[in-house]
């Protein structure tokens, strides 16, 4: 075999390897966008990506809410094990019309916070527990960490803790709904929240009744 056809060879095989990594790469990506209602009246939207790796996962979020709060995400990332547990929070954006920015770095519970506010730079450290979910207010998206560990699965209510970053840490329970498949119910501080997957665990819909909030995924 000549010099030229081993050349083409060794090209061909190599794409092959390629190939499926390649495909693997797409299928672990996934992006969404929700439009955000207050009272009826649409007052935003987030756009996120989820993606998966060797390891772990990775939220990215972006938007913007007129309502109840005033908040422009412009970076919002939290990565996490392969089990859910979170490693990294980042957040860059506005909360009526103050510039701030928070840093998070997570280890078996142990959070070291830097927070900047108006320019202002402050660092803390908490212990929460090792498998709390970061669900930052009011954004989200992150309770798609929550819907795609348990998806359609739940058989009764657990109790969870949820750290409302970088602010403090709530015990939760999650509850099934009975005879509604995919359906389930947060009780957080005396809020309920109410949630629908796909049997993935894709979240569909959220809604605070309370506060007359309700959350729905739109096309992207």
């Amino acid at each position: 075999m000549t010099k030229k056809a081993l050349f083409v060879l060794f090209l061909f095989l190599a794409l092959l390897c390629l190939f499926p990594f390649s495909t693997s790469a797409r299928d672990s990506m996934e992006k969404g966008a929700f439009s955000i209602y207050f009272m009826s009246e649409k007052v935003g939207y987030e756009e996120y990506i989820w993606e998966e790796d060797e390891n772990g996962y990775h939220l990215s979020v972006k938007g913007r809410l007129t309502k109840p709060a005033d908040m422009e995400i412009k970076e919002l990332d939290i990565r996490l094990d392969k089990d859910f547990t979170a490693r990294s929070f980042r957040f860059k954006g506005a909360v009526n019309g103050v510039q701030q920015e928070v840093s998070s770095i997570i280890s078996e519970g142990h959070v070291e916070n830097t927070i900047i506010v108006a320019g202002q730079k402050s660092q803390s450290t908490v212990e929460i527990r090792r498998d709390a979910f970061l669900l930052p207010n009011p954004v989200f998206s992150p309770y798609l960490a929550l819907t795609k560990k348990y998806k359609c699965t739940l058989e009764e209510k657990i109790e969870l803790s949820a750290y409302i970053i970088p602010q403090f840490e709530s015990p939760f329970t999650l509850s099934p709904v009975e005879g509604v498949p995919c359906s389930l119910i947060i009780q957080l501080s005396g809020t309920r929240i109410e949630l629908q997957t796909d049997d993935e665990g894709n979240l569909i819909a959220l809604s605070v009744p309370a506060q007359r909030l309700e959350v729905l995924r739109t096309a992207f």
